[in-house]
C-alpha cells in the first residue's frame, strides 16, 4: 500500500500470542509496513518512545499490563491512532476502549484483509489531517476550533480531544444547525459504512459532551435527533 515517494509507515504491534504476532507481522510487511512486535504490556511505552510508531495494534489481554491501562497511559502522551485487537466482543469491553482514547477495535479471529483495512482507514484520516494546513477557524460564543492546529478551547481553556473527537467535532461544528446523520458520519470519521450495530460515534458524541459540559441526559450543544443524527447548536457556546 506504500507510495514509493512517501516514507513507510510504522507500526508497532503488541500481541502476546508469538504465533499470531510473527502472522500479522509477516503480512503487514507484505504490505509495505515497517513492523515492530512487543509481547508485554509494561514495556509498551518505552518501546513508543524509542520507535514513534505512526500506529500501535494492541490486544488487550496482556501480561504485565492489560491493553486498557496501556492505552490509558499512552493517550496523554501519544497522539497517533491506537487500534484494539481482542478476543472480547462485549459492548463493555467495545466502549471501555473507545472510552480510554483507542481509535477503532477488531475481534479476534479476524481476518488479515480487515485488519488491513482498519489500518490503512486510520492512516490515511492521519494524513488527510495533517495535509490540512490552512488553519480554518470556527468560532461559536465562547467555542474556538482551529483545524490547522487542531486545537479546540472553551472559555479561555483547551479542551484536549483524540484525533477522532477533534475529527467528529469539526464535522459537526462546521455544519452547525444541520442534522448530521450516522451514515454521514462513520463514512466521514470512521472510514467505512455505519452497520447499524457499532456503537463507537455514540460513544465519542458522549465523550466531546462532556468534555465540553454539555449534557448526556439532557444535551442542549450537541443535541441527538433521534431517528436521525447529531444536532450542533450554534448559539449554545456562551
Amino acid at each position: 500500500m506504500s507510495d514509493n515517494n512517501l516514507p513507510v509507515k510504522k507500526i508497532l504491534l503488541v500481541e502476546d500470542d508469538r504465533q499470531l504476532s510473527d502472522l500479522v507481522a509477516e503480512f503487514l510487511e507484505g504490505e509495505g509496513y515497517h513492523v515492530k512486535q512487543e509481547l508485554r504490556g509494561d514495556t509498551v511505552e518505552k518501546r513508543v518512545e524509542k520507535f514513534v510508531p505512526d500506529l500501535i495494534i494492541l490486544d488487550i489481554m496482556l501480561p504485565g499490563k492489560d491493553g486498557f491501562a496501556v492505552c490509558k497511559d499512552l493517550r496523554p502522551k501519544y497522539s497517533g491512532p491506537i487500534l484494539m485487537l481482542t478476543a472480547k466482543g462485549t459492548d463493555f469491553d467495545q466502549v471501555l476502549g473507545l472510552e480510554i482514547g483507542a481509535d477503532d477495535y477488531v475481534i479476534k479471529p479476524v481476518e488479515p484483509r480487515v485488519l488491513l483495512a482498519r489500518v490503512n482507514a486510520l492512516l490515511r484520516r492521519g494524513q488527510l489531517a495533517s495535509a490540512q494546513k490552512e488553519s480554518a477557524e470556527i468560532t461559536c460564543g465562547e467555542l474556538f476550533i482551529n483545524r490547522g492546529s487542531r486545537q479546540v478551547t472553551l472559555h479561555g481553556k483547551n479542551v484536549e480531544l483524540t484525533s477522532q473527537e477533534f475529527d467528529l467535532l469539526w464535522l459537526l461544528a462546521s455544519r452547525a444547525g444541520e442534522v448530521q446523520n450516522r451514515d454521514y458520519i462513520y463514512k466521514a470519521v470512521v472510514g467505512r459504512e455505519y452497520d447499524g450495530m457499532d456503537r463507537s460515534v455514540d460513544v465519542r458524541i458522549s465523550r466531546l459532551r462532556k468534555k465540553l459540559h454539555d449534557s448526556n441526559e439532557t444535551p442542549f450543544r450537541i443535541k441527538t435527533i433521534w431517528g436521525q443524527g447529531y444536532l450542533f447548536v450554534p448559539d449554545a457556546w456562551s
